[in-house]
């Protein structure tokens, strides 16, 4: 989490007390490009999964069923995406 702090100002007005500002969210800062794979892939939940039992357990020996469960969910997004990008391969050559 990212503070800003304020400006100093030399008006001597102003009391003087904490000098934190709430948490500022940057518009420009984007979602982490992992982050984007995952969701688009709809592993996102089995990812979670591991995330959950690794937050639980501090080992990933212990989270192989989660591990492996987003392994296969992830190669399944992966030969899905290989047969669509072949097909619109194919139909791109019939085209022309």
């Amino acid at each position: 989490m990212f503070y800003r702090l304020p400006t100093p100002r030399m008006s001597t007005s102003v009391p003087q007390g904490h000098t934190w500002t709430r948490p500022v969210k940057k518009e420009e800062e984007e979602e982490d490009p992992l982050d984007q794979l995952i969701s688009r892939s709809g592993c996102a939940a089995s990812h979670f999964a591991v995330q959950e039992c690794m937050a639980q357990h501090q080992d990933w020996r212990q989270c192989q069923p989660q591990v492996q469960a987003f392994k296969d969910c992830m190669n399944e997004q992966q030969a899905r995406r290989q047969e669509e990008l072949q097909r619109r391969k194919e139909q791109a050559s019939a085209h022309h």
